[in-house]
């Protein structure tokens, strides 16, 4: 009786590709994540100085800094937003998409928010792409007895 490996996707179905049973479950994650498409936002890659910033560009018209909220959750960037309802307003026409939303990012080894910002309705976040220091081992064979 021979023992199997349990299904894998697609992607990572080489067998020389090994432990990547995490990154295989964040894209399975990422692919079933329904964000619908708001807010619309723009990924932008800078550099500075031989340091490379990503920066996300959010759509929040009409939301205030008190109404969103950014959390780095292990490998995770999750941008929330709700606005409060303000009593008293009587509504002829609502075309302004005030609805709440909730983004959700994946981030890659070696990425650090630096910092957000809101101006004139654009939620900016910069993220910082460090370099990891590189590991070169040599391992030793031993002599089978």
């Amino acid at each position: 009786m021979t023992r199997s490996s349990p299904p894998r996707g697609p992607f990572l179905s080489n067998p020389l590709l090994l432990g990547f049973d995490e990154v295989e479950r964040l894209l399975d994650q990422i692919s079933k994540s329904t964000n619908e498409g708001y807010p619309p936002y723009n990924i932008e890659r800078l550099q500075e100085d031989n340091v490379v910033f990503i920066r996300i560009i959010l759509a929040v018209a009409g939301f205030s800094q008190e109404d969103l909220e950014i959390i780095v959750d292990e490998n995770h960037l999750i941008v929330k937003g709700k606005q409060k309802e303000e009593a008293g307003r009587d509504f002829l026409h609502r075309g302004i998409a005030g609805r709440q939303f909730l983004r959700n990012f994946v981030l890659a080894d070696g990425i650090e928010v630096d910092k957000a910002h809101l101006e004139n309705g654009l939620l900016s976040i910069n993220l910082k792409k460090t370099q990891p220091d590189r590991k070169i081992r040599k391992i030793k064979i031993s002599r089978a007895n």
